[in-house]
């Protein structure tokens, strides 16, 4: 028997029996009074019996920290970038954070699926990340073309991707000078949505 349950974690969850293995469903969340009703992450609905790998032969893997939180990627990453913003150099701890980006419908989380937490400003995309060690795992932001980003340290090994351009280039730590490698520069985001 598959269970189509999806991905959210705490008392979000709800069944989806009715869909069909290979439908894309997405991540509801609450939000704010006079918000969007929910919050949406497209991720892949087949969920693998015992012994399946149910993704195919490709498959990217990664987690956080503490084991806790494990995701697979079905298919190559279609495009990677490094962002300077503000924010993300106060949720890594770094001058930039590389951000790789899959398909459609070819990201899902495979184990702690309650583990997982959410930070969502105002102005801004969800931050994921795990709840027992904190370990930032991706991104989600609808109003850009390659809505998920995954972080690039939380692959297993090397995602065979190389971030491709910088965004957020305004706001770069000035103690940390961006190198000279010749990547496109996007004084704001780099992303738009299709």
């Amino acid at each position: 028997m598959r269970d189509w349950t999806h991905v959210a974690g705490g008392n979000t969850g709800r069944d989806l029996s009715r869909l069909r293995p290979e439908a894309v469903f997405t991540l509801a969340f609450g939000s704010s009074v006079g918000a969007p009703a929910a919050v949406c992450i497209p991720v892949t609905c087949t969920h693998a019996e015992e012994g399946e790998s149910g993704m195919g032969d490709f498959l990217l893997t990664g987690g956080c920290n503490c084991g806790s939180v494990r995701f697979e990627v079905a298919e190559p990453l279609v495009a990677a970038s490094y962002c300077h913003c503000r924010r993300c150099q106060r949720r890594s701890g770094a001058a930039a954070s590389p951000n790789a980006h899959p398909a459609p419908g070819t990201f899902r989380i495979v184990a702690g699926k309650d583990r997982l937490r959410i930070w969502k400003p105002e102005d801004g995309g969800e931050k994921w990340f795990c709840g027992d060690c904190g370990s930032s795992l991706f991104g989600f932001n609808p109003n850009h073309a390659e809505p998920i980003g995954i972080r690039m340290g939380t692959f297993d090994h090397d995602p065979g991707i190389r971030p491709s351009v910088r965004q957020f280039v305004a706001d770069a730590a000035p103690w940390e000078p961006i190198p000279d490698d010749g990547l496109p520069r996007h004084a704001e985001s780099g992303h738009h949505a299709g």
